[in-house]
């Protein structure tokens, strides 16, 4: 039986113990990378770290594994209040799923560690770069007593950016976009100004970003919904 006292070792293998191919399959088909994926849902994931309980210093050993559901499971697992800009640095440069991004992004954020996100936005790597944009989304809608003023500076990036047509870059972009117009009446005017402008731009990917937000932030019922 696995439980708070129990070391990296052990997790792995009660983690391989609970192989599923059938599942791993399954997981190629969200885009999932599945190079060193178990099948391991990531419910079941979050059930064995409420079980393991936290220990940041062992998170990182698992995420050293580099095994698809260790590295999960590392995320769950370790002290956002003990995470370094370095550490976070050391794990976005191992990212390599959108999966893996979206859930560090939010530990990024959660962990006060937004003064990183202009520093991944210029990062060439392309899932490097995502989890700029996905930490800005994530942002928009958990840091509510963050200045409309903060979110409204980071559409620059967004405009900097919306020209990157990799697949993983620009749908964060995208995200990144509308979380910020749908976040208050003050930020919302500058999100639709920015995707106007967007969609009207020669660059295709530009142009998609823009008239994707566009229909996002110009839907009566969702602006009706907007609550400042």
């Amino acid at each position: 039986m696995i439980g708070p006292s129990s070391g990296a070792g052990e997790i792995l293998a009660h983690l391989r113990s609970l192989r599923s191919e059938e599942t791993v399959a399954g997981m190629g088909r969200y885009g999932i990378v599945t190079d060193t994926a178990l099948g391991i849902s990531n419910p079941n994931l979050a059930r064995i770290a409420r079980t393991v309980g936290r220990d940041h210093a062992r998170a990182f050993r698992l995420w050293e594994t580099d095994v698809r559901e260790a590295r999960m499971l590392a995320l769950y697992t370790l002290e956002p209040k003990k995470l370094t800009p370095d550490e976070a640095r050391r794990l976005a440069g191992d990212f390599d799923s959108w999966e893996i991004v979206d859930g560090a992004a939010d530990i990024f954020v959660s962990a006060g560690l937004t003064g990183l996100i202009a520093e991944f936005a210029e990062d060439e790597r392309e899932f490097v770069r995502r989890t700029a944009f996905a930490m800005i989304a994530g942002a928009a809608v958990h840091l509510k007593q963050e200045p409309d003023a903060t979110l409204i500076g980071w559409l620059d990036l967004v405009a900097r950016h919306a020209t990157d047509p990799r697949n993983f870059v620009r749908k964060a972009v995208n995200w990144a976009l509308r979380n910020v117009g749908k976040r208050s009446r003050a930020c919302h005017a500058p999100a639709l100004a920015l995707a106007q402008k967007l969609a009207g731009s020669e660059d295709r990917t530009a142009r998609w970003i823009g008239r994707d937000a566009l229909r996002a932030l110009t839907d009566e019922k969702r602006i009706a919904r907007i609550k400042r």
